[in-house]
């Protein structure tokens, strides 16, 4: 029986550690964060059923500098007293209208408003995530998992000689291949080098071009084959989608993860992006599961006396699928 305080002692303890380790948790501060947001929006928002069972209409001082500060963000002057007046006469008209249409019933069909009212309830989300400011451990911590996202592309500078399909037709490759032994040796920028080739649509010299760039300009099995190249020397000929080129890289510098210092402004963009996400989630997830939703299936014959273009109605089908 001695024992028992002991035993009592240690399972407090360790229901004391499972409750820390649970409260240390960022998702949970994330949920009650968004509960005292949403509560307190909840409290301090009028609710339309309160709204109609008033006719009172009362503007505060503060109401007024809102009106005037809006007033000035638009680049004028002041408001005069008189301007000022038509201001609030036209802030009264408005809620009039507003709770005449409520009354009415017109706000609960009408698509703009609820996309608006759901666009507010996102930034309320966005605020919640806002609240929460990452360490620099944390940041750390965490582009250790993603650096993958931040990673910097090979780039390259080069020069190239481009001999045309059009002009040459089935020997612009062999005139090409011909070609390395005659400028072998002579500067890039000679005019006889550039002399043995044909004159380029674009530009002959690319400053720090990514794969991409030139998957882009030129097609992916010129890129592919641009950055296996050496620098140093004519090389090639490698063929694009215009004819084929020699190519004469100047520098090139493989692709690399940068270190957190260099990205840490991105890499706090990109954490506080996906908290942003990770908190309208929950919250969304939290709200749908007090709704019972219906959804109908839907297959192409539904949609056929719509005139959905073909390529729609299959997308529909992929969906419903």
């Amino acid at each position: 029986m001695t024992h028992l305080p002991h035993a009592r002692e240690g399972a407090h303890q360790a229901s004391e550690t499972r409750w820390q380790r649970i409260l240390r948790e960022p998702l949970v501060h994330f949920v009650v964060i968004g509960a005292v947001l949403f509560g307190t929006y909840y409290l301090f928002t009028p609710k339309s059923e309160e709204v109609m069972d008033t006719n009172q209409i009362v503007l505060t001082k503060d109401d007024v500098r809102q009106l005037a500060v809006t007033w000035l963000a638009q680049g004028r002057p002041l408001p005069t007293l008189d301007q000022l007046h038509a201001l609030m006469d036209q802030k009264v008209t408005e809620e009039i209208l507003f709770r005449e249409a409520v009354s009415l019933g017109l706000d609960r069909d009408d698509q703009i408003i609820k996309r608006r009212l759901a666009q507010k309830m996102d930034f309320l989300a966005a605020d919640v995530a806002a609240l929460d400011v990452p360490s620099n451990a944390t940041l750390v911590a965490w582009y250790s998992k993603n650096s993958d996202r931040f990673a910097l592309a090979p780039h390259l500078s080069f020069r190239h000689l481009y001999f045309s399909f059009d002009k040459r037709g089935g020997s612009s490759r062999e005139d090409a291949a011909s070609a390395i032994a005659l400028i072998s040796g002579k500067p890039t920028d000679a005019p006889e080098v550039a002399s043995v080739a044909d004159p380029f649509m674009f530009r002959n010299y690319y400053g720090d071009a990514t794969p991409e760039q030139m998957a882009k300009e030129f097609g992916p099995e010129f890129a592919n084959a641009l950055f296996g190249l050496k620098p140093g020397s004519w090389q090639g000929p490698i063929q694009s989608g215009y004819g084929w080129h020699l190519i004469w890289i100047d520098s090139i510098e493989p692709g690399r993860v940068p270190s957190f210092e260099e990205v840490a402004p991105a890499v706090k963009s990109a954490w506080m992006d996906e908290r942003y996400l990770e908190v309208k989630r929950t919250a969304l997830k939290e709200m749908r599961s007090r709704y019972d939703v219906t959804i109908p299936s839907i297959s192409p014959e539904d949609l056929q006396d719509l005139g959905v273009p073909a390529g729609a109605s299959a997308a529909v089908e992929m969906s419903a699928q």
